[in-house]
């Protein structure tokens, strides 16, 4: 889980698939963090990511960086613990004057049934679950 965090940290965008209504919607995002022994997303409420992942958990994450690309297959899960969206809006101090973890609007997931593979041109693929 380290591994896939600081690949996603240190690329800064990734890219968010979801499906809705059999139809692939993709999104570049920014935030990941670790809390409480887990790997977590933000977003808020009122954008359509939100409701894509109530309606359908299921989700991929794909990311690029110096030659070597990451996807991430994994089920996402609301987290309502205050804890935890304070955790991610004090790793991403710039959210702050968006998001706040009482506004009703700020929602953290985290993802479970992991299967996150690394792959190059030059290496075979490297493959974790968590």
């Amino acid at each position: 889980m380290q591994e896939v965090y600081e690949f996603l940290k240190s690329a800064g965008t990734y890219y968010l698939a979801t499906c809705e209504d059999g139809q692939p919607r993709v999104r570049p995002f920014g935030t990941v963090n670790i809390y409480d022994g887990k790997l977590y997303i933000q977003t808020g409420k009122s954008k359509s990511v939100s409701r894509q992942l109530h309606a359908n958990p299921k989700l991929e994450i794909c990311a690029m960086q110096g030659g070597r690309w990451l996807r991430v297959e994994a089920t996402a899960v609301e987290d309502v613990r205050r804890e935890a969206r304070v955790s991610m809006l004090e790793a991403y101090p710039e959210l702050q004057s968006l998001y706040s973890p009482d506004d009703g609007n700020t929602e953290v997931w985290y993802l479970r049934n992991v299967t996150a593979t690394l792959s190059s041109f030059e290496e075979p693929p490297k493959v974790c679950k968590f």
